[in-house]
Order: structure tokens, then sequence, then C-alpha cells
């Protein structure tokens, strides 16, 4: 299994990624750091990015059963700004070459890798060898063989795993798949979802540098495009057939600039995706035989918004992250069920594989058989 540094991206991370050999711990207790209540799980978030800075951190302030209690970063300026904006004690600070000493840490529980996609693989096995909890951010990982090392690794060392898809605990996603559950307007005829954002701003930017990616725009936005219409079918795809168009070839060198893609569906429902990093889209719509349904925007941080052939959806929406980040904290503390576990990962990163796979042989159809396959259902 490959592993790329950092050093694109940050040129501290140079030294250690790799890590050295962890010593499995015994399972985790659910005691906290100093003041903080004993229900609450200990997260250190990996990696200080924006997304870590603007959205996980300070849900990490509103959430019920879990709380902000280290980080790990490849910066030593954020190391003190952090400590003192979140009271962070200096022995739940740690660096990207003493990441594994987080092992001996009891006032951690659970580790979020927040990182560039080559490294989720790495430090979500370290984490688990360290006998914390894992979550990862998506997408799982580079490629289905690294999300299988990261499932088999928390399986040896008895952690849980949970994917950072924040959409499966927001109500408009859960109202979705409530209606496609309940067949409230019959089966589904056709499925369309569009993901996309303008990424032009950033040359340098680590998503456009495919030995950090993974890939351009369907290993990022991608994501949720798959997603939306697995949920909003309530099916796994049987096919898929893709294109790839480009453009911006002078700006997009080295990763997908926009891709449409078209499945298939057991039921004999069809559906098609369409994720750019040059294009600004963001919706889910259905067409059933008794009525429609949709999400526009579907997939943003908040707020959703959303609409069926009987009218308005309108719900209470909160921070997603809090909402995500509590829901696995459950899972952990209460055997709640996994609502998005790394098979759930794995088999959107086998689907992306197949989409680019379509795409290098000129668009052919690429069967997907998850069971005879892969050996489970997705």
């Amino acid at each position: 299994m490959k592993k790329f540094s950092r050093r694109d991206f940050n040129s501290t991370l140079a030294k250690g990624v790799g890590g050295a050999t962890l010593i499995a711990t015994t399972p985790l207790a659910c005691a906290m750091g100093t003041n903080q209540d004993r229900k609450k799980l200990g997260i250190a978030l990996v990696g200080l990015g924006s997304y870590s800075t603007y959205q996980l951190a300070p849900a990490l302030l509103d959430t019920e059963y879990c709380y902000l209690a280290g980080i790990v970063t490849g910066t030593p300026e954020k190391e003190q700004v952090w400590a003192n904006k979140y009271d962070i004690p200096k022995e739940n600070v740690y660096n990207y070459q003493n990441f594994d000493e987080i092992a001996k840490n009891d006032a951690i529980d659970v580790v979020y890798v927040v990182l560039p996609n080559s490294m989720h693989a790495d430090f979500s096995i370290r984490a688990a060898k360290a006998g914390k909890h894992v979550i990862c951010e998506k997408p799982m990982a580079m490629n289905v063989e690294e999300c299988d090392a990261i499932i088999n690794a928390c399986k040896k060392y008895g952690v849980k795993l949970g994917i950072g898809y924040r959409l499966h605990s927001e109500p408009y996603t859960k109202e979705v798949k409530r209606l496609v559950k309940n067949k409230t307007f019959g089966d589904i005829d056709y499925i369309s979802a569009d993901a996309a954002y303008r990424s032009m701003s950033n040359p340098e930017q680590w998503r456009l540098n495919k030995k950090l990616s993974g890939g351009g725009a369907l290993m990022n936005m991608g994501v949720y495009a798959i997603q939306s219409i697995i949920y909003g079918t309530g099916e796994n795809p049987i096919s898929v057939s893709a294109q790839e168009y480009s453009t911006r070839p002078e700006y997009f060198k080295d990763t997908d600039e926009t891709i449409t893609a078209q499945f298939e569906f057991e039921s004999g429902a069809v559906g098609s995706i369409m994720t750019s990093h040059n294009v600004r889209a963001n919706r889910l719509f259905a067409s059933c035989q008794n009525g429609w349904f949709e999400l526009d925007p579907a997939s943003t941080y908040i707020p959703l918004a959303g609409r069926t052939s009987q009218g308005k959806l309108n719900f209470t929406q909160e921070s997603q992250q809090k909402l995500q980040m509590d829901d696995f904290a459950k899972h952990v503390l209460f055997n709640n069920p996994n609502i998005a576990p790394g098979e759930m990962g794995k088999r959107d990163m086998i689907i992306v594989e197949a989409i680019y796979e379509s795409i290098s042989s000129g668009g052919q159809k690429v069967k997907l058989d998850f069971a005879a396959q892969y050996g489970f259902g997705g």
C-alpha cells in the first residue's frame, strides 16, 4: 500500500509519516479529561485545516456526548493558538512525528482524521493500533485496498470506525431516506444528483495534486453525489457508465475537473450524477411513480432546503458536524447503530474506481455486484 507524504502540502510533515510500530492497548474506558462529563468521549482532531478550524472544532463546543480533547498538527504555530482557544492541555497536543504517543493518553478516546486523502489510511491505521476509535473524513482512502486495510485494522484492534458522512445525521437527508423507505411516492423511476463548486482560487491546493488527493472533483464533491443517489433510491447501483470533461486543462493539470456518470439499479430505476471543480451545483432530485422530491441545496453545511410534490420540507437545522460526531459517540458509548461505517466508505470507493474505469475505457458500462465481487451488500 503506497503512501505519500504531505510535503507538497506542509513541509513540516516530511518526517515520520510512516510512523513507528504501535503497541495495541486495551479497550478504551469512557473516562475523560479534567472537568469533563464522564459520558463524553474525548476527540482529537488530526489536521487543523479549514474544515477542522471552521466546522469541527466549533461543533465540538456544542456536542453532548463528545468534546475536543486534543489536536495533532504539523504547524507548530497552531499548537498554542488552539490550546489557548479550546483549553487543551499541553499533554494532549501532538504533531505528526510524536502522534504514536497518543496510545498512552487515556483522555483521548476518538481520533478524527482530517488530512489529505493520501494520509487517511496511514493515520487511521495508526490510531486503531493505538486503541483509539476512528472517524475518517471522506473519501475514506485513495483506493479500495486502503479501505480494506483501515477496516481490518479497526477490527484487529477492537475499535469502532466511522466515516465523516455528516449528512446521514442531518434532518433533510434523514427525511429523504424515510420517504424512500416508506415508498411515500411509490417506486423511483429516475434520480439525479449534482455536487460541484468552483475551485479556481488556489492552483497549489492539495486537492489539485493527485498524489495527495487521488483524483479531482470525483474524490471530493463526487462522493456526495454518489451518496445522494444511493440513499435517494435505497439501493446500490448495479452498473455505471461515465465521462470526463475539461474546459481548463491548463489549470486542472493533474486531476479531473468535471465528471458525469449514469447508473442503473436493480429495481429498474436509472440515475445520473455530475460533479465538478469548475461548476456551481448542489441538488438531489428524484422522479417517482406518484410524485417527486428534491433537496436544493443538498449537501452544503447549512441551510439545506427541500420540497416534494406534496409541499415544502421544513426542519430545524443545526451544525451537521455536531450531529454527526454525537451520533458516532453514541455508537461507541451505547452501541447505537453506526450510521456511516467503514463498509459504506469502501462501497463508495468501489463506485469511484468503477467510474474511473469506465472513463478510461471510453465510457463503457462497468457492472457492480457488491455481494458477489466484494463479499458484502454495501
